[in-house]
């Protein structure tokens, strides 16, 4: 009989191996990291462009360009692109990401020589279709409005512009105008610029055989185009947020609103540094898991939220730790208090030895559920390679949370973890 009074036993992640990609080039350079899964038959095949806001030269072209790509080729329109991908069960997603412009294609391996001609066709000759790039704006400038309404979002985008300054790419607020203003001309221009062989990287997996890398090379590696020239001014220079102030508190009014939408926020810095993991360990015991600080005293002890948590966002050129939460207005002030309170112990204690063994195990729980099956794997394997990552930084990562000590997580929450660092903005 099962003993529901006893906990089941906890077990330490012991093997955890990041895959190695086969690296191939198609006839006109394109790298092809290959995940090859011969029991599997699915076909992931991603195209990533090395593209995003801090290329851009007018707000949200490379978010335009990106959605309007599967609105219509120069041979077929979107609605016959739509239709064609259904056919074969297959699907196409375009995620968001400030950093680079991705576009995942899903379809069973025997439909591959199918949809695969498609794939390339939307990835080489939009057309961007007037009528299209109006009901992009039409229906974004709605959502924006929408969101505007939420708490959450109004502060998430008032920290982040505080972080990182209203010009950086990683901080400027998309506005009603910004989507008015694009045209076709500066997607077109976005287009040609970046959306070149030499700025595409290609990430296969699943039953990857030699089947597939021939329409690979057949359908992406014949097109060529020139070769990018960096700017003289790196994109990391020019972006480099300018001296800020001192942090402050900065409340900002929501008429209507029924509770107050709290973000507190600090610059940080990319996967590079060398703090950035022991940071991600520490993060994951103030506000990174369900069992963390923040959600035990302020959800279940103090009961003023139904969800807090703590993030660490790392971004190419950047990155920024937040923490987040919605209270009744009457119980903000306390909140924000307890919040900084959680900060001070983090700062002055070390975290016990039995609570700091849950944490490891829950983040390598999670890198454990990220290299399961092709799709996981591969989407490790992309952000390693995206981010100019090695093997061996997986394999630090994992180092760092099996050994981190308690006294080095307190340094870190010494050094990282100060009040005077903060923004913090309400709303509501």
């Amino acid at each position: 009989m099962l003993n529901r009074k006893t906990a089941p036993a906890i077990y330490e992640v012991s093997h955890l191996t990041l895959p190695i990609p086969e690296l191939k080039h198609l006839d006109n350079g394109i790298p092809v990291y290959v995940l090859d899964y011969p029991g599997q038959e699915i076909v992931k095949i991603e195209a990533v462009f090395r593209t995003g806001r801090p290329e851009e030269e007018k707000r949200l072209a490379a978010r335009a360009t990106a959605r309007l790509l599967r609105d219509g080729t120069l041979q077929k329109s979107g609605a016959a692109l739509a239709e064609h991908i259904d056919f074969y069960g297959a699907s196409l997603s375009i995620p968001t990401n400030l950093d680079t412009s991705s576009f995942i294609l899903f379809s069973l391996k025997k439909y591959a020589h199918e949809v695969i001609p498609t794939f390339a066709e939307m990835l080489q000759s939009p057309s961007f279709p007037e009528d299209e790039l109006e009901n992009f704006r039409r229906t974004n400038i709605q959502e924006l409005l929408v969101e505007l309404e939420k708490g959450e979002t109004v502060a998430y985008r008032k920290v982040t512009e505080l972080i990182f300054g209203e010009q950086h790419p990683y901080g400027y607020n998309s506005m009603p105008h910004d989507y008015t203003a694009i045209q076709r001309a500066d997607l077109q221009y976005f287009f040609d610029t970046w959306y070149t062989p030499s700025n595409c990287l290609l990430f296969a997996s699943g039953r990857i055989d030699a089947e597939i890398l021939s329409m690979l090379n057949q359908h992406f590696g014949q097109k060529k185009g020139a070769t990018i020239i960096p700017p003289v001014v790196s994109t990391a220079e020019k972006y480099a947020p300018p001296a800020s102030p001192a942090r402050a508190n900065v409340q900002v009014p929501l008429p209507g609103s029924l509770q107050t939408a709290i973000k507190i926020g600090r610059r940080l810095f990319n996967r590079s540094h060398p703090d950035f993991n022991g940071l991600v360990v520490l993060n994951t015991v103030l506000g990174g898991y369900f069992g963390s600080r923040l959600m035990t005293n302020i959800r279940e002890k103090k009961g003023f939220t139904y969800n807090i948590y703590s993030s660490v966002d790392a971004y190419l050129l950047d990155g920024c730790l937040y923490i987040a939460t919605e209270v009744s207005p009457e119980k903000s002030s306390a909140a924000v208090r307890a919040i900084f309170r959680e900060m001070k112990k983090l700062r002055e204690m070390p975290v016990p030895e039995e609570e700091l063994s849950m944490v490891r195990n829950y983040i390598l729980g999670m890198l454990l559920n990220g290299l399961d099956g092709p799709i996981n794997s591969s989407d490790m394997i992309r952000n390693q390679i995206i981010e100019n990552q090695s093997p061996e930084n997986f394999e630090t990562m994992v180092h760092t949370v099996r050994n981190i000590s308690a006294e080095a997580l307190q340094a870190l929450a010494q050094q990282y973890l100060q009040q005077k660092d903060f923004w913090v903005v309400t709303v509501g």
